[in-house]
């Protein structure tokens, strides 16, 4: 697209005019990879309607267990209808505009590559969200830990045992880990992609590979500092089944502004997540 922009002063000699020529391709934007889908369930998420919704969970009964005798008497339970509450209680939300001159004269869809940039701001700040406040819910937090390539493997392994010793089953098993120390694990004796249950390379999406029945995950989100050295980011490890999120997009609106002459465009998300299986999640502070 070519516009012609006035020159002034001494560059505008006989009132002429120099092209201004846009680019028709935009510069490509760089996103944080996002894993809260795969460290997380989303069972409950068809159940709600709007923000202020509440999912009532019910937790399996613990059935006791006990020694019978020849003529003994038998106790009988009473089964407690043991229950948690999950409330959509959180929304976010986005808001741009665009002059109907400005439409007219733009040859791409500003509106279109707006829309997708804040579906992706959208994930990040959730993400970022629920890492800053889920790590404080973990039933275990392990004492703060200076990572090194010389002992990222035993650490990673030390949390699998943890989970063993509670009893909690390896099926999606998952570790949310800084680059840094994604780094750590490449540097470390795993340098073979197969030996980290991958058959190719393993760096897809965030995605490590596996060790120690852990999916190991990359993510810029966790919460910490990385700025200062010594001070901890919050590492988590666990299964999906700790941790239960639900969204939904309950209004996305294409309307004509009233004060000009524009089309806006707004949305709004709510959500809500919560810890519902704290012992199946692990706190792990680490630092450089």
């Amino acid at each position: 697209m070519a516009s012609y922009v006035a020159r002034t002063g001494n560059n505008a000699p006989n009132g002429a005019f120099i092209p201004e020529i846009w680019s028709k391709k935009m510069l490509k934007k760089f996103y944080s990879s996002t894993v809260l889908t795969e460290v997380t369930n989303t069972d409950y998420e068809g159940e709600i309607s709007g923000q202020g919704s509440k999912v009532i969970i019910r937790i399996k009964p613990t059935v006791n267990i006990g020694d019978y005798t020849v003529n003994g008497t038998i106790n009988y339970q009473d089964l407690q209808d043991n229950k948690t509450e999950f409330v959509i209680d959180k929304a976010k939300y986005y808001a741009f505009k665009i002059d109907d001159i400005d439409k007219a004269q733009m040859d791409i869809n500003l509106m279109n590559e707006a829309t997708t940039d804040a579906s992706f701001q959208l994930k990040l700040h959730i993400e970022k969200q629920l890492f800053g406040t889920v790590y404080s819910q973990a039933g275990t937090t392990t004492a703060s830990q200076q990572i090194t390539k010389l002992n990222v493997l035993d650490w990673i392994v030390d949390a699998g045992t943890k989970l063993d010793e509670l009893n909690i089953g390896e099926e999606g098993r998952f570790l949310v880990v800084p680059p840094w120390i994604a780094a750590m694990i490449k540097k470390s004796d795993l340098k073979d992609a197969s030996l980290s249950g991958e058959g190719s390379s393993t760096l897809l999406k965030g995605k490590i590979g596996m060790i120690d029945r852990f999916t190991i995950f990359s993510s810029n989100n966790l919460w910490g500092n990385t700025a200062t050295s010594g001070a901890p980011q919050q590492v988590l490890a666990g299964t999906k089944d700790a941790i239960t999120f639900a969204s939904q997009f309950v209004k996305t609106e294409n309307t004509r502004l009233q004060d000009s002459f524009g089309d806006a465009i707004r949305g709004l998300k709510v959500y809500g997540f919560k810890t519902i299986l704290p012992q199946a999640l692990i706190a792990m502070p680490a630092y450089k």
